[in-house]
């Protein structure tokens, strides 16, 4: 990225939100549950997976906590009634997780509980690094706990990620591995691509050599090349690759054309504005465009 690409991107805040809405509607499924509906469908026809989001890490009240629940409840029952393969992603934040600690606990157990009814599954999404600790602590107690339908997420940028995995270990568990994309500092976070490639493989290494089920979390070729070649061999439903919803589409086809399984994460909801905001710093490329029509019309005036 160049530095007129990073400041660009931290201009992205300013940018007036239905421009933001526009450009970044390839990476939103819409804001009901009958639109994201839609996209899953289409995804299952063209043999790719799919992982619902509900988009609200901007909760104030407990009440906004309850009613994010029941959207994922809610979720569930239309993945039952439409047939879909898909599961859910839940961000504990969206839950509750800064307000209580367990009242985000007794709104994910009553997803899980739901899940658990319907065989479905649920993965505890990561956020920034305040909150990894207290995540990977309410993942162990669930699967302690006795819910087997719950997995989670770890990024490679973080320094810590291959002890993460080492005391996860005894779990087998299931995670889904991304690089990470949230601002960190470089005493906890790796900040050089090549460093956070390298830690990506470690982290992909230990992971099958723990035994557990990986998500492989990517849109970076050469880390779907290095992924490639350690799972050959491996059988197909030992594994995954997941992508967002809108990125890559064509090498995702042909991922699933060749054999492999493939899910795609598909966010919806009225909340939607962060959760943009983040796709277009993770692609200069769109954000530039954006900050620049916008600069544009500053200065034309």
């Amino acid at each position: 990225m160049t530095l007129l690409d990073k400041a660009l991107v931290r201009m992205l805040p300013v940018v007036p939100k239905p421009v933001v809405q526009l450009f970044s509607s390839r990476y939103i499924a819409g804001t009901t549950l009958d639109e994201a509906v839609e996209v899953v469908r289409a995804l299952n026809r063209d043999g790719k997976l799919a992982t619902v989001d509900v988009l609200g890490e901007e909760i104030t009240r407990e009440s906004e906590a309850r009613a994010i629940a029941q959207a994922y409840r809610d979720v569930f029952t239309a993945i039952e009634r439409e047939h879909l393969d898909s599961n859910v992603s839940v961000k504990l934040t969206a839950l509750g997780l800064n307000l209580s600690y367990d009242l985000c606990r007794d709104d994910l157990e009553s997803v899980l509980r739901e899940a658990a009814r319907l065989g479905n599954f649920v993965r505890i999404d990561m956020e920034d690094s305040s909150t990894t600790s207290e995540a990977l602590r309410m993942y162990r107690e669930l699967r302690e706990g006795g819910f087997d339908n719950v997995g989670v997420v770890l990024q490679s940028y973080l320094r810590r990620t291959l002890d993460d995995i080492h005391a996860l270990a005894d779990l087998k568990p299931n995670v889904r591995l991304c690089k990470g994309i949230y601002v960190e500092p470089a005493a906890i976070a790796f900040t050089d691509d090549d460093a956070v490639r390298a830690n990506y493989v470690r982290s992909l290494d230990a992971l099958l050599e723990a035994g557990a089920y990986v998500g492989i979390a990517t849109h970076d070729e050469w880390l779907i090349g290095e992924a490639l070649k350690r799972v050959d061999g491996m059988s197909p439903s030992d594994y995954e690759f997941q992508m967002l919803l809108g990125v890559r589409e064509r090498r995702a086809a042909e991922l699933v054309a060749t054999g492999h399984r493939l899910r795609v994460y598909v966010p919806f909801g009225e909340q939607w504005y962060q959760y943009s905001l983040r796709r277009l710093q993770e692609n200069p490329a769109m954000a530039g465009t954006i900050a620049k029509a916008t600069v544009g019309r500053v200065f034309g005036r």
